[in-house]
């Protein structure tokens, strides 16, 4: 096996561009954490939320600034940003533009109308379990009686961003180091710098293992009806210069069957405590091709996607969609027919190799070590 490089974390990317927006990067809080990769999905600018538009890459870079938590909600569900982690840091910034907007119409009774944006922030995507753990975070933060919530508030949404970075790139080392030298590997929607506070889940143990040597060539899903795959996570990957081939997520079949990747890595966006995954939808035909040919199949979240309350898949919520997703990728709506649009589908535990996080490797996973990973 390759050794692990010495300088593992250091990765040097230029910048990318702000399109449309006054905001440059002396503009910065030097207390900001800073993605490693240079993309900053997810950033607190002069006082505001700015979030990377996804919906509109990979043709257009452009940010748009949030005021207020209705704002932040609203693009949480309508997927200017996406990614259980970075939804979970944008839902904490939500929560310091909530917090100063009610403390400055109603003092000390700031609090009823904050707890009541929290609920707004935690309807937007039901699924993604960071997105309740990080606003459950948020009213948790004490504050003074009769003082300004919003420096405390910030200071933890910071903590909670830097935090995510820091399990990113723990994540990514321990995970590259599952990798053998110089193999294919293939992934599913996009768990990247876009979907997280920086650097990535899956696709950071893929830069990781890229610039060790392990990875050779890199498979993207496409990911229906979003796209993700195609938009997202081939940008991501191009832009640094890993070989990425795009597929249709129909064509995965005949890519296992005719030149199987050694395996398949993806994100998750909740794990059960018997280690049932829910992810984007097309990742259990996914789990079930890489077991009929003998592939590997990874999972790579932060220990803060496992929800031990849950405890099997089948305890999960999976969100449903407006079916007008579905039509838009087809040209338009079919009279007399309907759309089924579930966004996410759940793996069993016994179709995963290994579940990576930043405390450890759950592998195989089971109630049992993903427990003990949590209680680390």
């Amino acid at each position: 096996m390759v050794r692990a490089a010495k300088a593992r974390h250091s990765i040097a990317l230029a910048p990318v561009p702000t399109k449309g927006l006054p905001v440059s990067d002396s503009e910065r809080s030097t207390e900001e954490p800073r993605d490693p990769s240079g993309i900053d999905a997810v950033r607190w600018t002069e006082g505001k939320l700015e979030l990377l538009d996804q919906r509109r890459l990979p043709g257009e870079v452009r940010r748009l600034l949030h005021e207020d938590a209705t704002a932040t909600a609203r693009s949480i569900r309508e997927m200017v940003v996406r990614g259980a982690p970075a939804i979970g840091v944008a839902a904490a910034y939500g929560a310091v533009l909530s917090a100063r907007q009610h403390w400055k119409a109603s003092g000390d009774g700031w609090r009823e109308g904050f707890l009541a944006d929290l609920e707004q922030l935690k309807a937007a995507r039901p699924t993604a379990v960071n997105l309740s753990w990080a606003v459950d975070r948020m009213s948790r933060v004490d504050v003074q009686p009769g003082s300004d919530p919003e420096p405390a508030m910030l200071a933890e949404a910071r903590r909670i961003h830097a935090e995510d970075i820091a399990m990113n790139l723990a994540m990514a080392e321990k995970g590259s180091e599952l990798i053998e030298e110089s193999c294919t590997v293939l992934t599913h929607c996009n768990a990247g710098a876009l979907a997280t506070g920086g650097l990535g889940t899956a696709l950071g143990v893929i830069r990781q293992a890229w610039r060790e040597g392990r990875i050779k060539r890199v498979w993207a899903d496409e990911t229906r009806p979003w796209l993700q795959g195609a938009r997202l996570t081939a940008w991501e990957l191009a832009r640094e210069g890993v070989p990425v081939t795009v597929i249709a997520d129909s064509a995965a079949a005949q890519l296992f069957r005719s030149d199987p990747p050694a395996w398949v890595i993806v994100g998750a966006d909740r794990i059960a405590a018997n280690g049932d995954v829910a992810n984007k939808i097309g990742t259990y035909a996914l789990a079930v091709l890489a077991r009929q040919h003998g592939v590997r199949f990874m999972v790579v979240a932060p220990s803060s996607t496992v929800d031990m309350d849950t405890p099997t898949g089948a305890e999960i919520p999976i969100e449903e969609r407006a079916g007008e997703e579905i039509w838009a990728a087809a040209g338009g709506a079919v009279e007399g027919a309907e759309a089924a649009n579930p966004a996410f589908d759940v793996t069993p535990a016994e179709l995963i190799d290994a579940i990576v996080t930043e405390k450890g490797v759950a592998r195989p996973p089971s109630r049992e070590s993903l427990a003990a990973l949590i209680t680390a």
